[in-house]
């Protein structure tokens, strides 16, 4: 099967996802700048969760780049990854909502932990032999980055019943690994363009 189709759906759902982070916010009734002060926290949970939402469409862009053929499964697992990130929303305004509270960072944690795990089961489905994706493994590699993200979010759930500001402080350490889209890919790009 071709990928344009998933990847025309993916993107219609992120967009989807960002406009319903963004509606969340709602505009204070007051008209000088102290009756922003309330929305704050929400405000900055929505930047968070854009930055993270942004991460992912960003390197799902790149990841399909090496990508030649797709199959059930692989659209199976990409919807995966979609319902995950579908919930950011949800758990971005309940944080905000609750000025940082143990329980929504808690649980934006683990919606974060989802969002991983399935982003590296599509791109397990993604690497099987049958697609011939082979320079996306190889682009790949080991995967450290993603082990890594995995530990942190594992220990931000675990530390939000603890010290809450170390869990926002693990969700920021694992954005920013994420921030660059992932050089891997992009040498590997790069290499492909050269030879051609």
């Amino acid at each position: 099967m071709k990928k344009g189709r998933l990847e025309a759906f993916s993107d219609g759902v992120i967009a989807i996802i960002i406009t319903i982070m963004v509606l969340s916010l709602e505009a204070p009734s007051g008209g000088d700048m102290e009756a922003l002060r309330p929305l704050l926290p929400k405000f900055i949970c929505y930047v968070g969760s854009f930055i993270y939402v942004g991460i992912y469409w960003n390197n799902h862009h790149h990841m399909m780049q090496l990508v030649h053929t797709v199959n059930g499964k692989v659209l199976w697992a990409n919807l995966n990854l979609l319902f995950w990130l579908s919930l950011v929303p949800f758990t971005t305004d309940w944080m905000g909502e609750a000025h940082f509270a143990t329980w929504p960072v808690a649980l934006y944690g683990f919606v974060l932990l989802m969002n991983a795990i399935s982003y590296s089961i599509l791109y397990t489905q993604l690497t099987k032999p049958q697609h011939a994706n082979n320079e996306l493994q190889a682009a790949v590699g080991d995967g450290r980055k993603e082990k890594l993200s995995l530990v942190f979010y594992t220990i931000a759930i675990v530390m939000a019943f603890i010290y809450t500001w170390v869990s926002l402080a693990l969700y920021v350490a694992v954005a920013i690994i994420w921030f660059i889209p992932d050089k891997r890919i992009e040498k590997k790009l790069n290499e492909e363009h050269r030879a051609d």
